[in-house]
């Protein structure tokens, strides 16, 4: 059945899995620092984008309850999130000041680096509370249709797209140059913002329908 196949999940995947939005932040926490140490950072937000996706397919469901957090609670915290982020993006000077040049004098410096490449940039920016949620219905389904394999498969093939594009993300640094990835950040910086607060309106909004009725 195509509502239950590998092409079905890949392509829901895509629609909500995408790190469109997290290549610009991505840029400027990578711009200016050695080539080895962007690598371990792109690893770093795949492997993270890859965990948390099979984490959200096996017990996505079970954690959100356990703790009891719902989907609109973390849409709306990963909107504040991503509104901190944005401002800061848009307050930036010059690329200098939201990349990390010194990051290779100092290992707390570099743990820094290794944290925000899995928040925010792997989560929510790239596996958020969209992506949560569709794997968790997914997985309901792929349960019912025993197609747990071809949205694992789905899973897999989204995560290596995200490997490439932020694998080849800092090439656009030598290609824009300074001025160009100030500009880019800012404009990026301002659709961080409105991700952010799209994130809030639709939580808020969730949570407003399900008080009145």
């Amino acid at each position: 059945m195509f509502e239950n196949s590998y092409q079905h999940y890949l392509l829901g995947l895509i629609a909500v899995a995408n790190n469109i939005s997290a290549l610009a932040p991505f840029i400027a926490l990578t711009s200016g620092l050695d080539k080895i140490i962007i690598r371990r950072l792109v690893v770093v937000s795949s492997l993270s984008t890859f965990i948390i996706m099979m984490v959200s397919m096996f017990c996505g469901t079970m954690l959100l309850e356990f703790f009891g957090i719902s989907i609109s609670a973390f849409q709306i915290a990963g909107g504040i999130l991503l509104c901190g982020t944005g401002t800061s993006m848009l307050n930036a000077k010059s690329s200098n000041d939201v990349s990390g040049k010194q990051i290779m004098h100092s290992q707390i410096e570099y743990s820094k680096y290794v944290s925000a490449a899995i928040v925010p940039i792997a989560l929510p920016l790239t596996a958020g509370a969209g992506t949560i949620s569709t794997i968790t219905l997914f997985t309901e389904m792929a349960k019912k249709s025993h197609t747990m394999p071809e949205l694992f498969v789905a899973i897999l093939s989204i995560t290596v797209v995200v490997f490439i594009c932020f694998y080849f993300a800092n090439n656009v640094v030598k290609i824009l140059g300074d001025i160009g990835m100030s500009v880019l950040i800012k404009v990026m910086g301002l659709f961080t913002l409105a991700i952010g607060v799209q994130f809030i309106i639709t939580g808020v909004s969730t949570v407003y329908k399900g008080l009145v009725t």
